[in-house]
This record gives C-alpha cells, sequence and structure tokens, in this order.
C-alpha cells in the first residue's frame, strides 16, 4: 500500500493502493492498472511530494481520478490528458471541431453569430464524422456527436436552440453554457430545457469565480473554470487558473462535489500549461487561443497573422468592452469585459480619441480590408498566452503535440525526482 499526503493541514493521510497512479503508471509506460514497484518508501515519497509541490503531476488524487474516469466514460474516443478545443463565436466551426476530436481530444463548435446557425453546423459535423475512417471517433456513441456546442445563453434563443436539437439525429456529446445576463437561475432554465432534448448530451458550464463554482456545481456534468489569462470573454473581476482552480477544488470538495471535473481554461497555449493544470488538480483543458493558429480555424489570414506575430501578452493584450463597442456590440452583461490584442483603435482611444471617431476609423478599416493587426482597427481576441504561439499547422497536430508534450515533462519529473 501506499500513502498520499490529504489536502489540508498534511496531519491525516489516505491509503490508495497501485492503482490510483493512472499518471505515473503511463509516464512510465506500464499497462494501465498494474501495481508499480518504485524505490520509495511511503513516508519518503509523500514527502517528496509536498516538498516539491508536485503532488498532482506525478498522481492524481482519489476526487481527481474519479473525475477523469466520469469523463473518460462520458468521452470515449478522447485520449488522457484531455485537451478541449474552446467554443470560439465563429473560429472554431465544424472542421476545427472535428479535427480536434480526432485527434483524441474534444472539439467544439463556437455561438456563432446567430441561433440559427447551430442547425447547419452540426449537419456539416456530421457529414465530417461520417466521412471519417479512423477507430477513435468511432467510440462514441451511435446517437451521439463526439463534439460539443457553445452557447452563450444571454445572446442565445432557447426555444430556437430546443427546436434545433431536437431535431437532430445524433446529438452533440457536450453543450457548453457561458455568460449568463440573470445568474444560475438562466443557467438552470437552459440545462433543464437542453438535457429534455438532448438527453445523451453533458451540460458542462464555465465559470470564473469560487462563488459561481458552488453555485452551479449540482447543476452541471462538468465545470470550466476560466481564469483571467483567458482570450475573449470573461468576468471582469477575477483570478488566474494557478489560484483559482485549487481553490475551487478545495471548496468543491468541502462541499462534497470533488469527484466534478474541472477542466482549466485560460492562458494555456502549449505542454507546460497543460502540466501545470492537471497539478493544479484539473481533468483537462480547454485551448482557444492556440487554436487560432490552426489550419482548421475559420478565421481571416490577418487575424491569424496577428496572434503569430503578438509577444509578451501580458503587456500586448488588454481586458475591455471597447472592441465589443467598436463592433457594435452593446448589450454584453456587465460584468464580463473581452481580452484582446492591443491595436492602433485602443492606442489612440487610451490617447485620448473620442469613440465616435475611432468609431468612424474602425468601420472605414474594415471596408478597407485592413481590420487586423497592430495597425489594424477591429478586434483581435486571444490570451495572454499568445506570445507562446508561433506557427500555424493542423488543429489534430497541435492537439497531439501538447499531449505528447506533457507526457515527455511528466516522465521527466519523475526521472528528476528519482536522481
Amino acid at each position: 500500500m501506499l500513502t498520499e499526503p490529504r489536502r489540508g493541514d498534511g496531519s491525516e493521510q489516505k491509503a490508495f493502493d497501485g492503482r490510483s497512479w493512472l499518471l505515473l503508471e503511463k509516464s512510465l509506460g506500464r499497462a494501465e492498472g498494474q501495481v508499480i514497484d518504485h524505490p520509495y518508501p511511503p513516508a519518503l515519497l509523500g514527502s517528496m511530494l509536498l516538498n516539491l509541490h508536485l503532488p498532482s503531476l506525478i498522481l492524481t488524487s482519489t476526487m481527481q481520478r474519479k473525475a477523469i474516469a466520469r469523463l473518460k466514460t462520458a468521452l470515449p474516443w478522447t485520449s488522457a490528458p484531455l485537451i478541449i478545443g474552446a467554443p470560439m463565436r465563429v473560429l472554431s466551426g465544424p472542421s476545427l471541431a472535428v479535427e480536434v476530436s480526432k485527434a483524441g481530444g474534444l472539439g467544439f463548435i463556437g455561438p456563432g453569430t446567430k441561433p440559427e446557425d447551430l442547425g447547419p453546423a452540426l449537419l456539416q459535423a456530421t457529414k465530417l464524422v461520417q466521412e471519417d475512417s479512423g477507430a477513435a471517433l468511432s467510440k462514441c456513441k451511435s446517437d451521439l456527436l463526439p463534439i460539443g456546442i457553445g452557447v452563450q445563453t444571454w445572446a442565445g434563443d432557447l426555444e430556437q436552440s430546443t427546436r434545433i436539437l431536437n431535431g437532430q439525429r445524433r446529438k452533440p456529446a457536450v453543450i457548453w453554457l457561458f455568460a449568463p445576463r440573470h445568474g444560475q437561475k438562466e443557467l438552470d432554465e437552459w440545462a433543464l430545457r437542453l438535457r429534455d432534448v438532448s438527453k445523451g448530451s453533458q451540460i458542462w458550464i464555465q465559470v470564473a469565480s469560487v462563488a459561481d463554482a458552488i453555485t452551479a456545481a449540482p447543476r452541471s456534468d462538468v465545470l470550466v473554470i476560466q481564469g483571467t489569462d483567458a482570450g475573449g470573454h470573461s468576468l471582469k473581476k477575477g483570478a488566474g487558473i494557478i489560484t483559482l482552480l485549487p481553490e475551487v477544488s478545495d471548496a468543491l470538495n468541502n462541499l462534497g462535489h470533488g469527484d466534478i471535473p474541472l477542466i482549466a481554461a485560460g492562458g494555456i497555449a502549449d505542454s507546460r500549461g497543460v502540466a501545470a493544470a492537471l497539478t493544479l488538480g484539473a481533468s483537462g483543458v480547454a485551448m482557444g487561443t492556440r487554436l487560432l493558429a490552426s489550419n482548421e480555424a475559420t478565421i481571416n489570414p490577418a487575424y491569424q497573422r496577428h496572434v503569430i506575430e503578438a509577444q509578451d501578452g501580458g503587456q500586448n493584450t488588454i481586458r475591455t468592452q471597447f472592441y465589443n463597442h467598436l463592433r457594435g456590440t452593446m448589450d454584453w452583461p456587465e460584468p464580463f469585459d473581452a481580452r484582446g490584442i492591443i491595436n492602433q483603435s485602443w492606442c489612440d482611444f487610451e490617447s485620448g480619441m473620442p469613440f465616435e471617431q475611432a468609431k468612424v476609423l474602425h468601420d472605414e478599416a474594415i471596408e478597407l480590408g485592413k481590420a487586423w493587426g497592430s495597425n489594424g482597427r477591429t478586434a483581435t481576441y486571444a490570451g495572454t498566452g499568445v506570445g507562446l504561439v508561433n506557427e500555424v499547422k493542423g488543429a489534430g497536430d497541435i492537439i497531439k503535440q501538447v499531449r505528447e508534450g506533457c507526457e515527455n515533462i511528466m516522465k521527466s519529473s519523475i526521472e528528476a525526482m528519482r536522481t
């Protein structure tokens, strides 16, 4: 028997056997479920893990292990660690979603510009899945599509969405709800209706605070925990994922919801971010900005080029509703703003240019096809991890590369502790 120091004051320990060491088994190349012989006595091993602050990187806690198992059961085509392509409005369409899922991840179709976009998007996704000859997607249940859809509930149409889903033979495996205007009550209404018409679909809820996570947990199959490094829209007030996710995890454990899977989102753009998120207690990660630089993203080449060229994301992105307003979107719920790359519009506005003049220049730039770039005028939504995004490649290759890199990091960490 091995012992794992329990999170808390460190005074209690809980016994568990070698079958709990899923990540360690994978890193050492052992068959899943095989009991592991290792050179460390339990007390020394526990002390090492605590001193190095790497418990979750090397092993999963009982609750985290259960959460990962729940995800694997619901999404049988996926591989660990679970990497998710975030729903990015018009930028993540069916092609991107399916490519991510084909690589063992979970791809999402974004909300689109209007609710009625959902029907054609699901039909296209169904066609792409049917054309796939790989073995991975065939593991999905026959009445489900191995992708998810994202819904901004404040801008959605519940009646139309339920009608569209009700007419689909294959429903999306996951429905990701985000950005209510009227808080949890609105999310509850959407979740109840969607579960009724899309019975096999999981309901995921995105949150950005401990309080919202506690409220949403009983009503959600999975919680997406979004930190302030995320690109696009999130709460104005928030924390980075490195403090937010552990605090959410602790709070849910204390309330008896410790086995709900937590997906880390915000600032994760490479293998190091994935490994860090697992260490924090995540069951998987969502990437958005990295997949903007994929061949399958529905993105203007100038937008994509701006993402590739941007560096030092903490200094060269900004959280604001200014870009929403330039585009004519004035009714986002008050608690939200959005992170995008700083461009000429923001520099002029910050220097004192009246909004009305900035709006005129913005609209002219769009008409001239000069909307994006450091000298551009319209929004390039991206997270602080944008400086880690340096090349465009296929979405499937991105997912596989990030996953393999994460596994190598885990293995290197284990080897480092052996020396």
